[in-house]
């Protein structure tokens, strides 16, 4: 249960996990802080976050708190560790005790490497949304500051409840994920959209002028535009631009002093 203090940087950890709507967006910082915030809030070393980016390639984020360790944690998954079952199955990993023969038989190589460093205990949730699972938030746990012996597993109200968070903090960070990446392509498609309507505005404004200065159709203006496009290998706004701007003179559109 968390105490007041701890409960209202909860929920202003989830509101600023979720509010990625902005064109200066840094994924990679992002997460840096939704680890922080779980580091903070569940006493732990440390915890780390291993994400696929829009397009596929992996990358980490880690905890300022421990984030050396983090990282060389999250970095030693490449065959086994708690991020690789998150992202095979998308369920959580609840939280196991890495003397247990639980770890060593699940994860030899990580739990090695991770007892090693410091690590008593780790676990995972997935960062997910509707459509699968975009990453993973590992926390890594140390032993008791009195160096008395754990149980295989925390007790059970201890590891749902930090199970809970975490997954509230994931949960938060992966709709953020998603929100940035749909934001993002919607901001791409209107720019796409508003560019294609200036040159289409700039191309009739030159078929425009063209037409008037040869007292000519429309149509003839625009076959002009497009050969001498097709000719200079130009695209037909580049050519629409300097016929607006008087760079560009009737000889040379025509071709005739080729």
């Amino acid at each position: 249960m968390l105490d007041r203090t701890s409960a209202r940087r909860m929920a202003q950890a989830l509101v600023e996990a979720a509010d990625t709507a902005a064109d200066d967006f840094d994924a990679e910082r992002h997460l840096r802080r939704v680890c922080q915030h779980c580091a903070e809030l569940l006493g732990a070393l440390a915890a780390g976050v291993m994400y696929a980016d829009a397009h596929g390639a992996l990358h980490v984020a880690v905890s300022d708190k421990g984030g050396e360790l983090a990282k060389d944690l999250l970095e030693a998954q490449a065959a086994d560790g708690p991020c690789l079952e998150v992202y095979s199955t998308g369920r959580p990993v609840a939280p196991v005790r890495l003397a247990s023969a639980d770890a060593l038989t699940r994860w030899p190589g990580f739990t090695e490497r991770a007892r090693a460093r410091g690590v008593f205990a780790t676990f995972a949730v997935p960062l997910r949304t509707r459509k699968g699972v975009l990453g993973a938030l590992n926390v890594f746990v140390a032993r008791a500051p009195d160096g008395s012996r754990s149980p295989s597993r925390p007790q059970e109200g201890e590891e749902d409840g930090a199970l809970a968070l975490a997954q509230a903090l994931a949960d938060a960070a992966g709709v953020g994920l998603h929100n940035h990446r749909a934001y993002a392509a919607y901001r791409d498609l209107s720019r796409q959209l508003q560019s294609a309507l200036t040159s289409r505005i700039r191309i009739e404004q030159a078929k425009g002028i063209l037409a008037e200065r040869w007292r000519t159709g429309l149509d003839v203006a625009f076959e002009a535009l497009r050969r001498h496009a097709r000719r200079e290998r130009l695209v037909m706004d580049v050519v629409a631009g300097m016929v607006i701007e008087g760079a560009l003179d009737d000889a040379t559109l025509l071709g005739e002093d080729s």
